[in-house]
Parts: C-alpha cells; structure tokens; sequence
C-alpha cells in the first residue's frame, strides 16, 4: 500500500490517507447501565437483540458527535467535557482557529476557538464559546481492552452526510500507520491504531469509532489507499486513534493549552532526508541538535547522519519517524549514524516529543 491524500471533497474535510508500517474520560455522574454487549445473546431472537443494541448505542453516543465547519471544510468531533471541550483530528482544524459546530440535537450553529492543535499525534481541541445546557459528554473507553472482532460503529459526517453511521468489527489493534504530508494531511506517523472494517469517508475524520458498550475507543482518522486502485481508497480498511492516546493528549491541552508529554519518543533533533551517489535514500541528517536533548547528550551533533535506530534501519525522515514511533521515552537505544564518512554508534536515552 502506499500512502496519499485524497483531493478535498466539496463541503468535506477528507480523511489523511496512509500507508501502512511493516509491522475513560467518562461524563460526570454517568450512570450505570447494562453491557450491549451482554444484550447480544445467543438466541431465537438473536437477530433482534443485536439491532436492538445498535440502536441503543446510537442513540446514546450520537448526541456526543458534532460536525466541524471552517471557512472551506468540514469534519467531525466528540464532544469530550461538560465545559465545550471538543476533541478532534488536527487535520480537520487545519490552519484554523475559529469553527462553527453543529450538535447532532440540532439547533443552531455554534462558534467555537482553537485551544490547541498536536499534528504530531494528528489530534486538537477545540472549546464552544458558548457550551448550551444539557451538552453531552461522550464516555472514552479503555482501548487497551480493544479486541480484534470486536463490533464498532463509525459515527461521524462522511461527505457533510451529518450524523451518520457505519458499522464494521475490529480488524486489528496496534498498527503503527502514517499519513501523507499532502493536501492538508499533517504527515504523522501514529503508533497504536485500531484497524477497523467500518466504512470511514471524507469527513468521519474527527469522529468516533464506538463499542456496543457505549463508549468511544478511538477517533477515525485515516482510510487506506492500494496502488492497484490508482487513487481510490481500499474497501474496509480504516483506521482510528486509540482513546488512550486520545485522552492523554487532550487531557493536557486542556490543563495546558499544550501537550508536555505526548508518550512518544523523541531524538530531540530538527532533520532532513539524504541520498548516496545514486540518489537512492541513504540516511537522515541531523540539521540542528536541540540543546539538552536526547540527542545531544548522547554525543549527537548537527551534520550526523543517521542509518539506524535500534534495530531499525534509517533511511528517509518517514523511517526514522516510525523507528521512534515503536519507542517509549526513557528507552536506551544504540543509534548508529556517520560523521566525515567515519560509522560510528552512540548510546541515546530517548526523549519525549511534546
């Protein structure tokens, strides 16, 4: 497969495309309720009971998903706190600090600012200036429960089709994916992902990938492309955030206005791409080395060039960018790299990208 962006649809933010690597925040007094999951029984009426827990679910997490209006496009959202709060997809906020949202109650518009946007993790939060009464929080499950053949609903606004809903199971968990740089798409690399077979379409970006417990476990962002299909999306593979990652980093732009911890590795260094004598990808060099970084206290300096990470061979920015992605911060890694033709390898204590 091979990662691009599909062209902006009219009235519709479309989903960052990708190629795939080799490889709660629950409401405030929420209350208690019977597992859907539990109402799907083996039975007579087994066909009944499943649709039954479909609509349950849709009627209970629906209300928590919005549609995101900037001057040129549109995507979705989950409503994340009682206070306006609303978690998104920073390709879906783009360039933008202002928004019009609509609930899925209906009603008029409502503006909304930009709190912060984290392209790195490809998620932003945005905060109703004015939140009206009875605003309903989604409930954010734990995804590290997530199980493959698990059934999810996709809710969203595919092609300004607002609140509308797809359903699918989960096909995997733990894909590490990366979006293209091209046609607004922030170029991240995002580990941890939920693979799912729910239809996600220009303009799901944004909104939530739901279990039949009623809970949010991820945020679809991004539907696969097959080279063989020229630039069509291939049927049934999308993919979502994972709420635990969802959490983590909106729970500091709101305390912060910024992510200080992302979970995510970093060499604390500014790069760019280089080629050998037969312009093939040969390596990534260091621009500028972060003073106090990981890099630089691991002897790193600017004009390296970088050919593995761990295990992990180096050889354009997208590599190194998903090397590090397999990381945690704190993680001691060998990391080989050349300076004036001479190989040589130095020991570095990832940081963490914030």
């Amino acid at each position: 497969m091979s990662g691009t962006r599909t062209p902006l649809l009219p009235g519709a933010v479309a989903c960052a495309l990708l190629a795939l690597a080799a490889t709660g925040c629950s409401s405030d007094g929420a209350k208690p309720r019977a597992s859907a999951q539990e109402a799907v029984a083996v039975s007579a009426g087994g066909g009944n009971d499943l649709q039954s827990a479909y609509q349950a679910t849709v009627k209970d997490v629906l209300p928590s998903v919005v549609q995101i209006t900037t001057r040129q496009d549109l995507g979705s959202g989950v409503v994340y706190d009682d206070k306006g709060d609303i978690v998104t997809n920073a390709h879906v906020v783009g360039n933008a600090t202002s928004f019009q949202v609509s609930l899925a109650t209906g009603g008029n518009p409502l503006g909304a600012k930009l709190i912060s946007s984290f392209p790195a993790s490809d998620l932003a939060v945005i905060r109703l200036t004015s939140p009206p009464k009875g605003l309903k929080p989604a409930d954010f499950g734990d995804s590290g429960k997530v199980a493959v053949g698990q059934i999810v609903l996709a809710m969203g606004n595919p092609l300004g089709l607002s609140s509308s809903v797809t359903q699918g199971i989960v096909s995997a968990t733990g894909r590490t994916v990366s979006e293209s740089g091209e046609n607004g798409g922030t170029g991240a690399t995002i580990p941890d992902m939920v693979q799912t077979s729910a239809a996600i379409n220009p303009g799901n970006s944004g909104g939530a990938l739901v279990n039949l417990d009623n809970q949010v476990i991820g945020i679809p962002t991004l539907a696969a492309t097959d080279p063989q299909f020229g630039s069509g999306a291939a049927p049934g593979i999308g993919f979502a955030i994972p709420s635990s990652t969802v959490k983590r980093i909106a729970d500091q732009i709101i305390k912060n206005g910024k992510v200080t911890d992302s979970g995510r590795a970093a060499l604390d260094v500014t790069v760019r791409g280089v080629v050998d004598q037969n312009q093939q990808p040969a390596g990534v060099a260091i621009v500028s080395v972060q003073k106090g970084g990981a890099a630089a206290k691991g002897g790193l300096q600017a004009g390296d060039v970088i050919t593995k990470v761990g295990n992990a061979p180096i050889t354009t920015v997208q590599s190194l960018t998903g090397a590090l992605a397999a990381l945690t911060p704190g993680t001691k890694v060998p990391v080989a790299y050349s300076r004036g033709g001479v190989a040589r390898t130095a020991q570095v204590t990832l940081g963490s990208l914030g």
